[in-house]
């Protein structure tokens, strides 16, 4: 549901010095639509205004959405920052929201096929981490502002923030809320990173877009695991992009649905008729270096964290550690059965540190196979083990290898 906004002409004319003209005289229309163009000029593909006005609908969602259980654990725990922007900036007038597009297609995608299985992350972690790409674009788009309203205040935010991206997105024109969760335009369908500056500089907000997403159930229908309860409500501890990013064992009845994901998943994009055919390669820092973003799995059990660093630490999908990385690469090793991965697992369920890694190598040298020697090393990691956990899953592995029921 749109959020409200209260629409009004902003006729205020604001003076700036410059150095050639002395004072420069110039109304709130016109800062907007230099605002908008210079936000092209350095590489925005999308720009929106919107109100500062309290989310008094993303607030009554937000407190519902908790008391379902759906939140993540990553968000912002204070409902009010998150709903009322003049908390965040105190005389704040406007929300200015930006969208870069990324690209939905790999070049030269290197093939996974036996003895060299390949893991993948999803769309949203390809190139530079975005959090950086935007940033610096805001933090253009500030210097900008401070440049012709000396003494304005800004502050920006991309994901991490306060803020709903895609309340503030959907608010200022950037594209509608689709029913998976995202923000859709008909330029870019959802492949846009989103991010939002707050300031004090009163701007004319733009008009939202009303949902496009019509009788269309596609993503809820095509969800893995069915966390897209219902369209535009996300049950994030369902969410396999959420669960990619976990430290714990992933729960059983997951680990079937993760396939080849190291982190996201682009299920409910793809499947968007939005989507069809989009795919943009505007931004060099952007493009995935394919083998950093579907890599081989089997070296990725055994990488240094320095290794991890250099490889992955430019990537979005990196800011966990390579912790949830391993497992899930683990588990996909165990999804492509894949035998040539077993020697690593036994040494991992023999030699790891972390219970987690020790226990799902186990559960995976079960599913995989490896017959009499899966079982030999099978039993004596259980001989060797004291952290209940990985007992568990070491039966677990036991018991699939022996083409038990769990």
């Amino acid at each position: 549901m749109l959020e409200k906004q209260r629409v009004h002409r902003v006729l205020i004319t604001i003076l700036y010095p410059n150095e050639r003209k002395g004072v420069v005289f110039v109304t709130g229309a016109q800062l907007k639509e230099e605002i908008a163009a210079y936000s092209k000029s350095i590489g925005v593909d999308k720009v929106g205004f919107a109100s500062v006005d309290p989310f008094l609908t993303l607030k009554d969602r937000l407190v519902r959405h908790r008391e379902l259980g759906y939140e993540s654990g990553f968000e912002e725990q204070d409902l009010e920052k998150r709903t009322r922007p003049e908390l965040l900036l105190p005389e704040a007038k406007t929300i200015i929201a930006i969208a870069i597009a990324y690209p939905s297609k790999m070049k030269d995608a290197p093939v996974s096929k036996k003895g060299e299985r390949r893991g993948i992350f999803c769309r949203a972690s390809w190139g530079e981490d975005y959090h950086h790409v935007l940033r610096r674009k805001l933090r253009q788009i500030e210097a900008f502002i401070e440049e012709r309203v000396p003494g304005s205040r800004s502050v920006s935010m991309v994901d991490t923030g306060e803020l709903s991206d895609r309340a503030v997105a959907e608010r200022a024109g950037i594209g509608w809320s689709g029913k998976n969760c995202a923000i859709i335009s008909h330029e870019f369908g959802s492949y846009m990173y989103l991010g939002e500056m707050i300031t004090t500089v009163a701007l004319e907000p733009d008009q939202p877009i009303e949902d496009q997403c019509g009788t269309c159930n596609k993503c809820v229908d095509a969800c893995p695991t069915g966390a897209l309860v219902q369209g535009g409500q996300l049950d994030s501890g369902k969410c396999i992009a959420y669960l990619t990013q976990t430290k714990d064992f992933l729960p059983d009845r997951f680990r079937k649905k993760l396939g080849n994901r190291l982190y996201g998943c682009d299920t409910c994009q793809v499947v968007c008729p939005e989507n069809k055919g989009k795919d943009f390669h505007h931004h060099e820092e952007l493009e995935p270096d394919p083998e950093v973003v579907k890599p081989k799995l089997e070296p990725l059990l055994t990488i240094t964290n320095r290794e991890f660093k250099d490889t992955y630490g430019r990537i979005a999908g990196s800011w966990r550690g390579k912790k949830p990385i391993q497992r899930n690469a683990i588990i996909a090793l165990a999804h492509f059965k894949e035998e040539s991965a077993l020697p690593v697992l036994y040494d991992l369920m023999l030699e790891d540190p972390r219970p987690v890694i020790r226990g799902t190598a186990a559960w995976a040298a079960g599913v995989i196979g490896g017959g009499e020697e899966s079982e030999s090393v099978l039993k004596q990691a259980k001989l060797r083990e004291t952290d209940p956990q990985v007992l568990a899953e070491i039966d677990k592995g036991l018991e699939i290898l022996l083409n038990k029921e769990i």
